[in-house]
């Protein structure tokens, strides 16, 4: 099974937060990962903001090391389906409508996501 990695567990990963042991179990095999556009440029603009843009280009190659998913229009039908139908964020709709569309695990600490279909969920 394929999996995809949120934006925070990315961040705990590349900042060694809290959390960063617990994800790297599931980040230990890039070639199984995938990878939503939306976590790359979360993760890449969250990390030049806090860190500047040589540790953010940094981790955004890491990133490309996974399978880069882009944004398609069945995924953003699904999302917007999700969003609604759960009530969460563009941006978590957008991820959980990709693994879903991949039959990928969800892995992350986002409380948006915690009870849906598929989720790893990791509390901070």
């Amino acid at each position: 099974m394929k999996t995809l990695v949120d934006s925070c567990g990315w961040l705990e990963y590349f900042t060694e937060g809290k959390l960063a042991e617990k994800y790297y179990a599931y980040l230990r095999r890039f070639h199984n990962i995938i990878t939503p556009t939306m976590v790359v440029y979360e993760v890449y603009k969250k990390i030049k903001k806090e860190r500047g843009e040589e540790e953010a280009l940094l981790a955004a190659a890491q990133i490309e090391e996974t399978e880069i998913v882009p944004l398609t229009h069945s995924t953003a039908l699904l999302a917007a389906d999700v969003s609604l139908e759960h009530k969460i964020p563009m941006a978590d709709a957008m991820i959980y409508a990709t693994a879903r569309i991949h039959s990928a695990r969800l892995v992350t600490s986002d409380e948006h996501l915690e009870n849906l279909e598929n989720v790893v969920y990791l509390k901070k």
